[in-house]
């Protein structure tokens, strides 16, 4: 074998896939959805002619079937890079295999100060 070839091969894992090839080519997912680092995915359960999935779709649905999961969580939880699961999980989205729930903005969180007095509050009660 030459260094060429060995080059796409490790001794663990076997053979390497190329990201593209798990995604199709795309670095945006289809339909324009923008998934924040925070973005809740819900699972919602497979329709009765549900598509067929890539072991990497199928892995993400998963691990949003039980509860909901940050799209940061699910990179880490699924081992595939961030940009692959936005692909990934805008297909599961157009497919109605997930919803999504985007993360509250900051300046429509409440004040810390607000909530420091509230702690303060209940603490003297």
């Amino acid at each position: 074998m030459s260094d060429d070839d060995r080059r796409w091969y490790d001794d663990e894992a076997g053979p390497l896939v190329r990201l593209y090839a798990m995604t199709s080519g795309r670095a945006r997912p289809a339909g324009g959805e923008r998934f924040d680092l925070m973005t809740l995915v819900h699972g919602c359960p497979p329709p009765e002619r549900a598509p067929l999935l890539s072991p990497e779709e199928a892995l993400l649905h998963r691990l949003c079937a039980s509860r909901p999961q940050a799209v940061a969580d699910m990179a880490s939880d699924a081992e595939l890079p961030l940009a692959v699961v936005r692909v990934l999980l805008g297909n599961l989205l157009q497919a109605g295999l997930i919803r999504v729930t985007p993360p509250v903005p900051p300046a429509r969180l409440p004040d810390p100060r607000i909530l420091r007095r509230v702690i303060d509050g209940l603490r003297a009660l």
